[in-house]
């Protein structure tokens, strides 16, 4: 691949990476009923509010879960995929967009809560003010998977330990869902 290619990776995965977290990050806010008044969630609905408006009338909420967002985040993802394989010079199947596309858009989620477990675990060492609109939203996206946790696990020396288990949960959804999920829609791109 020359390098004007690998270079085109790189804008492509930035870009579509950059909008995708948007959209993922708005719908996570929207499941933990996130302060709509924080700055940080003004922004990214500000943001997303464009697209996402005119899709809702076409795809409706179910209980608390955005599946305009959900989908428009599947699509971006899509799209991505779509990029980087005309860019390597390769074929690529629809039925095969489709489930790597969903394949990718999990892992996305997955290492973003990798991501967001990492921060809350430096939050708690490092002294930071409580008015920051960061902090109580990181808390809030992570609770809901380290709550459970913690009900199983109780702490052991005032350590908590469900950081750790949700890393390594992650971190096995990653070998053994996405994984084969991405295998099989790879398999069927290349029948197509």
């Amino acid at each position: 691949m020359s390098y004007l290619a690998n270079a085109g990776q790189i804008l492509i995965n930035f870009a579509f990476g950059a909008l995708i977290a948007l959209v993922v990050l708005r719908v996570l806010l929207q499941c933990v009923r996130a302060n709509f008044y924080n700055p940080i969630c003004q922004f990214l609905y500000k943001l997303t509010n464009p697209v996402l408006m005119p899709l809702r009338k076409i795809i409706p909420a179910w209980r608390n879960l955005d599946i305009a967002g959900i989908v428009l985040a599947w699509l971006l993802t899509a799209i991505k995929l779509a990029l980087l394989y005309v860019l390597a010079g390769q074929a690529l199947g629809v039925a095969g967009l489709v489930v790597m596309a969903l394949a990718d858009l999990v892992n996305f989620v997955l290492m973003l809560y990798l991501g967001l477990i990492l921060v809350r675990v430096l939050l708690s060492w490092i002294s930071l003010e409580r008015s920051n609109p960061v902090v109580p939203l990181i808390f809030q996206l992570t609770e809901p998977v380290l709550k459970p946790l913690r009900r199983i696990l109780p702490a052991i020396g005032g350590f908590d330990l469900s950081p750790i288990v949700a890393w390594l949960a992650v971190l096995l959804a990653q070998v053994l869902i996405v994984a084969p999920i991405m295998d099989f829609g790879m398999r069927l791109a290349q029948a197509a």
